[in-house]
């Protein structure tokens, strides 16, 4: 069926108007995230040379790019003006690790900035499992964790990362269903990535109080509103770019 991207789409959106916002040529970007095919080629509108990894193999393909991610990120150290990362780094294990190669991958007065799902995303559909957890009678992950802002902005500042800058786009969607939510969770592979995730499904009695919770939330319309927090973060490798005024 292919990807779900309308808030990735949103995330990219917000990452070009915030580059257009910066007064600077970037000569080498390496984008990390294609979820959508035409993200490279209006980013590379506004760059030199680009290149682009993401995590699937399908997806870095059509867009003439490389499957990789951050955290296995093989750059050479100093080598790259920009770094864009898009819906990717919310499915890293090891996000310290991910984010000193990012920073090691910049020249002095490089930028990174991207977005990721992170605060207080989907707390309809947690609390709807919560309520599918006790009749199945124990608890289990069902959303990996996210990360909140705060601990966002220290990840970028011990990185190595100068003026490390965090804020949230909170997103609200309304749902006619349960299972409308999940198919586009699904679809934006963002469901549950955990090796200790529940490999049994649901109980059928679970299953209806997951979505009796869902719709016991509903407004007059009978569509219920879900919370997504969209990241989006910068920072710059020192020392700083020297303002051309």
């Amino acid at each position: 069926m292919g990807p779900e991207t309308f808030l990735h789409d949103r995330a990219f959106s917000d990452v070009m108007d915030r580059l257009g916002l910066i007064d600077r040529q970037f000569d080498r970007t390496l984008l990390v995230g294609a979820l959508n095919s035409s993200w490279a080629a209006r980013l590379a509108e506004r760059v030199g040379t680009l290149e682009t990894i993401d995590p699937s193999p399908v997806l870095a393909r059509a867009s003439d790019g490389k499957a990789g991610s951050e955290d296995m990120l093989e750059a050479e150290p100093g080598s790259l003006d920009l770094i864009v990362s898009i819906g990717t780094l919310d499915t890293i294990e090891a996000l310290p690790e991910a984010f000193a190669r990012l920073r090691f991958a910049l020249r002095e007065g490089g930028l990174l900035i991207g977005a990721m799902s992170g605060g207080d995303s989907l707390p309809l559909l947690r609390a709807c499992m919560a309520q599918a957890d006790a009749i199945a009678g124990y608890g289990a992950p069902h959303v990996h964790p996210r990360i909140d802002p705060a601990s966002l902005t220290q990840l970028l500042s011990n990185a190595g990362l100068a003026m490390p800058v965090v804020d949230v786009d909170e997103v609200t969607v309304r749902y006619s269903s349960f299972e409308r939510l999940i198919e586009d969770l699904r679809a934006m592979g963002a469901t549950n990535i955990l090796s200790a995730r529940p490999r049994k499904p649901l109980s059928r009695t679970a299953l209806a109080a997951a979505k009796a919770h869902f719709a016991a939330n509903a407004a007059h319309d009978g569509k219920s509103e879900e919370r997504f927090d969209i990241l989006h973060f910068m920072g710059w490798a020192p020392p700083l770019p020297q303002n051309k005024n």
